[in-house]
């Protein structure tokens, strides 16, 4: 199998890494200030866990090889205002916006998009950074340096958030995960929900969508699909051409995981539609120590990045998957006075969801 090497070396790349070794396949998880020579980029295929990356040595040898996938797509996708743009061509639901050019603009954006508005900054903003949120009268409140830099959408209120996974090959085919359920805290998920009923008009309608999007794109890969529900509809919040945060459900929870469907289809191998036959349930670990007492609980499934463990950093995840719902209601019971205050309404959110 020819190695890939992975832009970026963080929990993405290194699960990646994971990932590819039941298939023979070396992944190569790459620090972006790694020197070109001692990068084997040459004879392998180049994918990337991140979206945006600084020029450096190594960067600028990679965007001119021709063994990058997707390699014109990230840059796009990084960037709130061409991937808007982009979704308003294929006329695909997203929350009302436009640029934010100007602080002359603000009454006729409140005019337009209402009197609660989401700010975001174009580029890097994410987890809940670089977002604002603001209603008449507190837009004087935003630093001066961010018109020109951001993007303005109409406050949505939605009734649920969930995402789609899905993966292309070069043939064009595509295969998706069921929608998954996701619950975030200060613009951080924190858990996730899988079942394996889906709910058939939200999931058609996902599918078409993303289809689109990956097709449009000539996108080989996972590319992630955050949606808000909105009534019986769904409105496309963000998207994200890699692997993604709320696919990890998908090492424990089904037959292929996001992180081998990405391998297989950017080495051209079989790419069939994973089978999810279990709920599974996601907990992100968030600037929390390693709790050994975890694994005392037998559905629990730890994944643990070895990085430092800082506030509001992501460290790790728990994957929990079982047939039945009400010994996956049980475990979260169980883990749940093992996990500090942050994670008592996600718990309780997941079992409703599970109910």
């Amino acid at each position: 199998m020819k190695p890939v090497c992975v832009l970026g070396n963080g929990q993405l790349g290194r699960m990646l890494r994971q990932a590819g070794e039941p298939l023979g396949i070396t992944v190569y998880p790459i620090g972006i200030d790694a020197e070109p020579e001692a990068v084997p980029y040459q004879k392998s295929i180049i994918t990337a866990e991140i979206e945006r990356w600084p020029e450096t040595p190594l960067t600028k040898e990679l965007a001119q090889n021709t063994n990058f996938v997707n390699r014109e797509i990230f840059s796009l996708l990084a960037d709130r205002l061409p991937q808007k743009q982009l979704l308003d061509d294929l006329q695909i639901a997203t929350a009302p916006w436009q640029p934010l050019t100007s602080p002359d603009e603000w009454p006729a954006i409140f005019a337009r998009l209402g009197d609660f508005i989401i700010v975001k900054r174009r580029i890097g903003g994410y987890d809940g950074r670089g977002q604002w949120r603001i209603k008449p009268s507190e837009e004087h409140q935003l630093p001066d340096e961010i018109y020109g830099e951001c993007i303005v959408e109409q406050g949505i209120p939605f009734s649920g958030e969930v995402s789609l996974i899905g993966a292309r090959n070069s043939q064009g085919d595509c295969v998706f995960y069921p929608l998954t359920h996701n619950l975030h805290q200060d613009g951080i998920l924190r858990m996730s929900v899988a079942l394996p009923e889906t709910m058939p008009t939200l999931q058609q309608s996902a599918e078409k969508m993303l289809s689109a999007i990956l097709n449009k794109l000539n996108y080989v890969g996972v590319m992630a699909m955050e949606c808000f529900i909105v009534g019986n509809k769904l409105l496309i919040n963000e998207l994200a051409p890699r692997v993604h945060n709320s696919g990890h459900w998908t090492q424990n929870g089904a037959s292929i995981s996001q992180f081998e469907l990405h391998l297989r289809a950017i080495s051209g191998l079989p790419m069939p539609t994973p089978d999810v036959c279990q709920p599974s349930v996601m907990v992100n670990l968030i600037g929390s120590d390693i709790e050994p007492q975890w694994l005392s609980l037998p559905l629990v499934h730890l994944h643990w990045y070895e990085k430092e463990v800082r506030p509001a950093r992501k460290v790790g995840h728990l994957n929990l998957v079982h047939s039945d719902k009400t010994s996956l209601q049980r475990t979260l019971t169980s883990l749940s006075p093992l996990l500090d205050e942050s994670y008592q309404a996600p718990i309780n959110w997941a079992l409703e969801k599970l109910s």
